[in-house]
């Protein structure tokens, strides 16, 4: 996620939002700003937390979302915030 998304609660919010779905994975901020999200689930659940995501409040921080398919390691268990 790019925009103004740290700073101001971005990853705790995605973490809550995590909780009404069953994904799992982290999100993270990374050195230049941005923010890096991944997670693993049944398709459907992923591209419903997704949408939920850019339907939250959330949105009028988010200026883009780059998206690609990812394995996430094996043994991958809850929804974290990772530093």
């Amino acid at each position: 996620y790019e925009g103004r998304v740290q700073g101001v609660g971005f990853r705790f919010a995605v973490k809550q939002i995590a909780r009404g779905y069953e994904v799992v994975g982290w999100v993270r901020n990374l050195i230049d700003g941005r923010v890096e999200l991944q997670c693993g689930g049944d398709r459907e659940e992923v591209d419903a937390f997704l949408a939920a995501i850019a339907e939250s409040e959330l949105k009028a921080h988010i200026k883009h979302v780059a998206a690609a398919p990812i394995d996430l390691p094996s043994g991958v268990k809850g929804f974290e915030i990772v530093a």
